[in-house]
């Protein structure tokens, strides 16, 4: 385990961890932080041991869970009546209350224990109070004037990903939080991700600067100047490390699968440098910043071809006044453009036709990652 200050200064170092098939609570909860965050390589039990935890926090000490999506359309029909299925089929439902309900069902964004009836009939009998409720970031207007006093867990699924993120989502999830847990203390919060996205939103607002060079099994702590808050930050390890039956599906030779078999982060395979250039074929320069990341863009001109080259920039920019510089950040000098899809800047504008027409290369594949990040946070502005 590590533990970080607010300022990102290693604290202390301890190294623990033991090798099992599916993922446990077990080391994290020790910890006893408010927020837990929990992320690596998928179907690795992940979600089910969550879950598992918050249906046991009902059956013995009569405390709900608070179910939370990007989307409502993540867990409402089919994928609300099926969420809860592997811990209906392992048995885990009935082994934890004993055999009085052995099933789940679920209504109207809430989940509710349930028994099948031993006629054959086909009713289910119901338990009367839902152990877990369903928020979603995108509806949290129409959950500020309920109040959810039993909710102690909140689980956040599928926090980091790869489709693009909701404007100012950072306050959105911040706002559901106050409207379950008000003015309590006792409430928390499971963050879970699979390796879909190292730029993820989420790690930059949180503090959490050291998420790309965790290694599986590590468990990071930080702490935030004299308050109270800590955050843990696990990434699993790569459960039943010999492969499962399943992986044999995902062996073709391409990159991407590796998130799925070995837990490595998703990069998509992007153009690189075509021919080399010099100083001579570089007829404009511009900087893209995003996740705390600066690229040097050039256009580079040859007699037969124009493209952009895109790396990284290791140094400060030396004309931030002067410049063209793209970032997410808010900027009232007119060179600083916040969205290159929504600009009247002339020379802005022929740039973004570059990316439009896939006439961008790139120093190697996270360099792509971030301009693609930065691509996606520019659409989902316009919305």
């Amino acid at each position: 385990m590590n533990k970080y200050d607010i300022n990102g200064d290693l604290i202390e170092e301890v190294s623990q961890v033991e090798e099992t098939e599916y993922y446990s609570l077990t080391r994290i909860k020790e910890l006893k932080c408010q927020y837990n965050i929990i992320f690596g390589k998928r179907s690795n039990g992940k979600t089910y041991a969550v879950l598992y935890e918050g249906l046991k926090n009902y059956v013995e000490k009569g405390k709900q869970m608070a179910y939370l999506r990007r989307y409502r359309e993540d867990f409402v029909g089919k994928r609300g009546q099926v969420l809860f299925n592997s811990l209906v089929s392992t048995g885990a439902v009935s082994q934890l209350t004993g055999g009085k309900w052995d099933t789940v069902k679920y209504m109207s964004s809430q989940w509710f224990l349930a028994k099948k009836s031993t006629k054959d009939d086909g009713k289910v009998i119901t338990d009367s109070t839902p152990f877990c409720y369903g928020f979603s970031l995108g509806q949290m207007e129409h959950d500020k004037s309920t109040s959810y006093p039993d909710v102690t867990m909140i689980v956040f699924d599928e926090f980091i990903s790869r489709i693009g993120y909701i404007p100012n989502e950072f306050v959105m999830f911040m706002n559901v939080l106050s409207t379950i847990i008000r003015q309590r203390d006792d409430v928390r919060v499971y963050m879970l991700g699979n390796t879909v996205n190292k730029y993820c939103p989420y790690f930059a607002e949180m503090g959490l600067g050291h998420i790309e060079e965790m290694e599986p099994g590590k468990i990071d702590v930080y702490s935030y100047g004299d308050s109270k808050l800590r955050v843990a930050v696990e990434r699993t390890i790569n459960h039943n490390i010999e492969g499962r039956k399943s992986e044999v599906y995902f062996a073709f030779n391409n990159p991407n699968l590796e998130m799925i078999t070995g837990g490595a982060w998703e990069l998509d395979l992007h153009p690189h440098l075509p021919r080399d250039y010099t100083d001579e074929n570089v007829v404009y320069k511009f900087f893209i910043c995003f996740n705390d990341q600066i690229l040097q863009c050039e256009v580079l001109e040859f007699d037969d071809c124009n493209f952009i080259y895109c790396h990284r920039k290791t140094t400060p920019i030396k004309h931030p006044d002067d410049d063209l510089i793209f970032s997410e950040e808010y900027d009232p000098r007119p060179n600083h453009i916040r969205n290159i899809i929504r600009t009247d800047n002339k020379v802005a504008m022929k740039i973004g036709s570059y990316f439009r027409n896939d006439n961008v290369y790139y120093q190697d594949n996270d360099v792509g990652e971030v301009v693609r990040n930065y691509l996606m946070f520019c659409k989902s502005d316009t919305i």
